[in-house]
């Protein structure tokens, strides 16, 4: 039964085709997740870094944590199966630490304080292409990213726009964590646009409109555009699923079906 109730996210990811032979499914897209402050969605980005080591045996994954320190993750993930501290070891986690970061002031003449942080993932991401990995790289937290380019709109899209154009140039995957209704303002909502309209897989957890349930903790929708290149048109797969956080993963069903 856990296997089925992971599948059903694995399905609305595009993850639920296992072939070695083939690239990480999602090489080549922005996966944009979503969530508020009720509702977290930080089980999908742990779900799909997983995913990325148990699926695929030439794929590594570039994390960069504004959110929490490596200790937090290594827990989080063993408790899901995954050892992170023993892919770091082998060379397929690069985890940048940013939790300290801050850009320098405008009245610094080095105002582009992410101009280091595009270094850094340019450094990890073209040893891993010459090694001929599948590349993921993970922002967990991009109101952190805010908050350290001092609000700066222009500068959070820069980077954002430098790592989308990597899932072209190398194949990466790109997966992002937004907590959307945190520091909204007018400008926050141009960032969130500029995002969502660039997302090739967009997830959103919400809240269930009904309030608070016992075994429900809320609600997945997730749209998924699927490019048909014989035609040149884009379909765009939604889904809409519940889901119920448990110590050691999740369960994914659909609205009114019974969890066994």
């Amino acid at each position: 039964m856990e296997q089925k109730n992971w599948n059903l996210l694995d399905e609305s990811l595009g993850l639920h085709i296992n072939d070695d032979a083939k690239p990480w499914p999602l090489c080549g897209r922005f996966v944009l997740v979503e969530d508020c402050v009720d509702t977290s969605a930080a089980f999908v980005l742990h779900h799909i870094l997983k995913r990325s080591f148990s699926s695929h045996p030439s794929s590594a994954v570039l994390f960069l944590a504004f959110s929490h320190p490596f200790s937090h993750y290594d827990r989080v993930l063993r408790k899901l199966g995954c050892n992170l501290t023993a892919q770091r070891d082998n060379g397929r986690f690069f985890f940048l630490p940013m939790l300290m970061f801050q850009c320098p002031g405008e009245g610094n003449p080095n105002h582009d304080g992410l101009a280091s942080v595009f270094e850094q993932i340019e450094r990890v991401i073209t040893v891993l292409h010459q090694d001929k990995k599948s590349i993921s790289i993970i922002i967990d937290d991009i109101s952190f990213l805010e908050v350290a380019a001092n609000g700066s709109s222009d500068d959070v899209l820069n980077l954002l726009h430098y790592c989308h154009t990597l899932t072209s140039e190398y194949g990466c995957a790109f997966i992002a964590l937004d907590h959307k209704d945190i520091y909204l303002n007018g400008d926050r909502t141009a960032v969130i646009l500029e995002m969502e309209y660039r997302a090739d897989i967009l997830v959103k957890a919400e809240p269930l409109a009904t309030g608070l349930a016992k075994d429900v903790h809320g609600q997945l929708m997730v749209s998924n555009k699927e490019t048909q290149h014989q035609h040149g048109i884009t379909a765009i797969k939604s889904y809409n699923f519940h889901f119920k956080i448990k110590e050691n993963g999740i369960e994914c069903f659909y609205p009114g079906t019974k969890i066994q």
